[in-house]
């Protein structure tokens, strides 16, 4: 053997042995995390503004300060700290940062600028309720954003008031709108989100849009600076119709809003080129539970739909001079594209995300300025990170890496692609296994399903804390993409349409048996879990097999006559889940409900959910932790106060979830929660 030989060899048994000796992730390293979000390059490319958001172990809340650094990777350095700041917007001579700023104990934010030559921020409007949408105009005079305004209700009654002194008991609240509720949000205030603007140099804001409809997403500026296009639905039957958005061309100086589009749909999402041509995302809606989002352009009063044969979701239209900058999810991969002046798609990058830090969901956002393309970088081994490409595809380079500190200290599952064929119709369904730290594969490792919610959404080979922390308590994790997964085409999604829960349950099985055959897991010690649609479908899995050892269904529908009756979103689910509402076919409700199956359980199962949450109400949570108790079920009942639908929204709450989880699943075999300390 050479010398050179000799040492590389040194050189890696010493690696993996270094690697041996770091522990796995500890459940307190959740509060060591953090990940970049917002990435906003300049109108010149050759700097990056960015939230870098860390998880405060103080507040037990998400908390940001704005970074910047250079398309090369130097210059790393914060600009604004200390008020929780988010929402980093350049203004077009490059010289300005305008962003959203939230002092601490404060509940809302106000608008900033940070004038970077001299350093000086300044409050541009202090405003009753948050400002979101920021836009520059073209000449860098004028800001345009969204805020909620509030609206006058009629009282029901007039009646007397308490005596002075007197400590009577809060008055009822009275609602009398289709849409009062909204999960994480509360009981809807009166009023409506608006459009309105404001001088660059402070001022009063002036509010351009009336009445009693919102406002959606961020206004796109005309190129002269005369109007603003937005996305909105006006109808008066909105509330009780949803998914029927139209852009709109609202005047600066009147006001005067002229409707652009009209289709049965939803239009969203307006980017406008420098000669006017208006890109948008569109989705026609032929009341299918799962719809594409397509890109169209409108040049003067024709629309076109660009690229009708890619058959996936396209997200978040950004122009590059002539071209158009767009994310799609493909095979639970986001990507990075450019959509050609002739039409045509060239791939920019892929594994855009990395925000969604629990589980291994799509997210993150990207931005467009100088010839260059600022996203969101992630992979199974790392949140999201700050990336540039240059748009004609070269020049790819991480910029930062926010998790460095903490990963060198810590040995990571490593994650292993998987497909398996489907015992229902033989369809491939694509999965993900991660394995244990110190993974040897002449073990035989207990194993964890992890079910992903939506129904409509996907996983991928993205980081996840809570998919880490099962591996490094012991087990193998298995996550998949079974049939109504995003990201595979309409008609793969649309498999469960007026279906779910079914064949999917096929699917999930035929992916377990696939893992089996790896070699490498025991049998006996297989365990699931899931949220949300992922709790629906480990509902319904232990209503139909006793193959698993343990099971914890987390915020579920449970009875879909009831979920319809009291979740926020029952307009939706009565118009795009089901063809009849429960009254009409009591039947085709109630053979979809997993407490339809609940006497056949006999899999220990813990229920978990938000005790806020009316998303998935907790009312379903609770018909199913009685119902398994009067079938003598071994059950458990976990509910996080303050938790709405997120319950790992803040940092404690992904903590404890994955921490009841295993000492559940330890309770029935598993491995002790011990080792994941």
């Amino acid at each position: 053997m050479s010398l050179r030989s000799l040492l590389v060899l040194l050189v890696v048994v010493a690696s993996a042995a270094s690697a041996q000796e770091r522990p796995p992730l500890g459940l307190m390293d959740v509060f060591e995390l953090e990940y970049a979000s917002d990435p906003q390059i300049a109108p010149d490319g050759e700097t990056v503004v960015y939230r870098r958001n860390r998880l405060d172990v103080r507040t037990d809340r998400v908390r940001g300060d704005l970074w910047t650094i250079h398309a090369d990777g130097s210059g790393h350095q914060p600009l604004v700290t200390g008020v929780d700041a988010a929402s980093p917007r350049w203004a077009p001579d490059g010289l300005r940062v305008a962003y959203l700023a939230r002092d601490e104990g404060e509940d809302r934010r106000h608008l900033m600028i940070r004038y970077l030559e001299t350093g000086a921020t300044v409050p541009v409007a202090r405003l009753p309720s948050a400002p979101g949408g920021i836009a520059w105009s073209p000449d860098g005079t004028q800001i345009a954003f969204t805020r909620f305004v509030e609206g006058q209700a009629e009282p029901l009654a007039s009646l007397p008031g308490p005596p002075e002194g007197a400590e009577w008991a809060a008055a009822p609240r009275v609602i009398e709108t289709t849409i009062y509720r909204r999960d994480g949000g509360g009981y809807v205030e009166p009023g409506h989100r608006q459009l309105f603007v404001v001088s660059a140099e402070g001022g009063t804001p002036r509010q351009l849009t009336v009445g009693p409809h919102d406002v959606d997403g961020t206004p796109a500026w005309t190129p002269d600076g005369r109007a603003l296009v937005v996305s909105s639905d006006r109808r008066e039957d909105a509330d009780l119709d949803p998914g029927d958005s139209e852009l709109y061309r609202v005047d600066v100086a009147t006001g005067t809003m002229t409707v652009l589009t009209d289709r049965r749909g939803a239009d969203a999402s307006p980017a406008i080129g420098p000669d006017g041509t208006i890109a948008y995302l569109g989705s026609d809606d032929r009341r299918l539970g799962y719809q594409l989002t397509n890109l169209y352009v409108r040049d003067g009063e024709a629309a076109e739909r660009v690229l009708p044969a890619l058959d996936r979701d396209l997200q978040d239209p950004a122009w590059a001079d002539d071209e158009i900058v767009v994310a799609y999810d493909d095979q639970g991969t986001t990507r990075l594209a450019v959509v050609t002046d002739r039409g045509e798609l060239r791939q920019l990058a892929e594994n855009l995300g990395g925000t969604s830090i629990g589980r291994p969901y799509g997210g993150g956002s990207f931005s467009v300025g100088g010839g260059r393309v600022a996203f969101t970088l992630t992979a199974p081994d790392h949140p999201a990170d700050v990336a540039v490409v240059d748009i004609d595809g070269g020049g790819l380079r991480r910029l930062t890496d926010l998790n460095g500190d903490l990963f060198q200290q810590r040995t990571l599952g490593e994650v292993e692609e998987i497909w398996a064929e489907s015992s229902a119709d033989g369809r491939r369904v694509h999965g993900w296994v991660v394995r244990p730290p110190g993974f040897d594969r002449n073990r035989r490792y207990p194993l964890v399903l992890e079910i992903h919610g939506g129904p409509f959404a996907n996983y991928g080979p993205r980081f996840s804390m809570e998919a880490q922390l099962y591996a490094a308590a012991g087990y193998v994790v298995l996550y998949t993409n079974p049939r109504g997964s995003t990201s595979y085409g309409e008609a793969f999604g649309n498999l469960i349409d007026r279906a779910y829960p079914g064949q999917d349950y096929d699917d999930l099985m035929s992916s377990v048996d696939a893992a089996l055959d790896l070699g490498y897991v025991d049998p006996d010690r297989l365990y699931v879990t899931g949220g949300s649609g992922g709790g629906v479908l480990t509902a319904w899995i232990v209503g139909h097999t006793d193959r698993f050892a343990a099971a914890v269904v987390a915020k579920p529908v449970i009875n879909w006559t009831s979920w319809l009756l009291t979740a926020d979103s029952y307009v939706f689910g009565a118009k795009y889940w089901f063809d009849r509402l429960p009254w009409e076919d009591p039947d085709a409700y109630w053979k979809r409900s997993p407490l339809a199956h609940v006497g056949k359980v006999t899999t220990p199962t813990m229920v978990l959910v938000g005790e806020e949450d009316v998303r998935t109400p907790v009312s379903e949570s609770e018909q199913y932790y009685q119902a398994l108790r009067l079938e003598g079920v071994p059950s458990a009942f976990v509910r996080v106060p303050g938790a709405s639908h997120g319950i790992a929204s803040r940092p404690s709450g992904l903590m404890r979830k994955v921490g009841y989880i295993l000492a559940w699943f330890e309770r029935y075999g598993g491995p002790a929660l011990a080792a994941a300390e």
